[in-house]
């Protein structure tokens, strides 16, 4: 396979996003998967096994940050895409999953080629980007870029 034929598996995309809005599902096709509930948790849970399938090194941070790294040619920082995985209280499934899931079809796609990349490239999903009632209104991506 050459890099101008190279195309992602929109099927395994759109299965892992359905699979994803499974969890905390509500009326109309919505998604209630607000942080700190078990929902979350089931969620954070699910991501982070496709990521450990996908052969990445999954790490979690103090706050709950969740980075996989899938190594490269070169170390060193690497090229990062990601979102949050939470949700507000009548959230949408694409909202946050998509950047998320979509690195993941990337990283898949990589693999299936078995394509080595010359950065590492990383996938991450920030703790509590959507607001939750009672939090201290800091999210996850403010750990990460060290403004907290």
């Amino acid at each position: 396979m050459t890099l101008a034929n190279l195309r992602i598996n929109i099927d395994r995309l759109s299965a892992r996003i359905e699979e994803l809005a499974e969890i905390g599902a509500i009326a109309g096709g919505g998604v209630c998967r607000m942080a700190l509930t078990d929902e979350d948790r089931q969620g954070r849970d699910l991501v982070v096994k496709w990521m450990h399938e996908l052969g990445l090194e999954v790490t979690v941070d103090q706050i709950g940050n969740v980075i996989g790294i899938r190594a490269g040619q070169e170390s060193g920082r690497p090229v990062m895409t990601g979102s949050h995985i939470d949700t507000v209280a009548s959230g949408g499934r694409y909202d946050g999953n998509l950047g998320v899931l979509a690195g993941l079809e990337v990283i898949a796609t990589l693999n299936d080629a078995e394509i080595m990349t010359r950065k590492p490239l990383g996938v991450g999903f920030f703790y509590q980007r959507r607001r939750f009632p009672f939090c201290s209104g800091h999210d996850g991506k403010w750990s990460t870029s060290g403004c907290v």
